[in-house]
């Protein structure tokens, strides 16, 4: 599936400093924030690259895991879909073909436009849930 990775601002760091102890409870809180913004998107471009013949199961198994530290240290919300589809399909094998293509069929990309048109929205939206959770310290 696509991965978004993005660099924060040193003074969003800054103020992530200050949180001191309660960090492993705020973070996960503020990414889960930015992590909607994406979610919102990616199911909203989906929704215009289906056929209109879709039975929705790719739209419901999409969503929003709880924000986890990984191997490397770093925080990271994924948005991916939940596996697997009662035919016993992929969703992933499914939403790679209907971003890509494949013989005789058009890529219709969700994923990638998501990652770029909700990349500002998504960062300010932790922004103010960020300065949220500082204001209420």
């Amino acid at each position: 599936m696509a991965r978004a990775e993005y660099r924060l601002p040193d003074d969003f760091l800054d103020a992530i400093a200050k949180l001191e102890s309660r960090t492993d409870e705020i973070i996960p809180r503020v990414l889960e924030v930015g992590g909607q913004v994406v979610l919102d998107q990616v199911r909203s471009n989906l929704s215009a690259a289906l056929s209109g013949n879709s039975t929705g199961e790719l739209e419901g198994a999409l969503g929003l895991a709880p924000a986890r530290i990984d191997r490397n240290g770093n925080w990271n919300a994924k948005v991916g879909f939940d596996e697997p589809r009662r035919d016993g399909e992929s969703n992933a094998k499914l939403a790679n073909i209907l971003e890509h293509g494949k013989h005789n069929q058009p890529p219709r990309p969700f994923l990638k436009p998501a990652k770029r048109t909700a990349r500002g929205s998504a960062i300010e939206a932790m922004k103010r849930a960020l300065e949220k959770e500082i204001d209420g310290l």
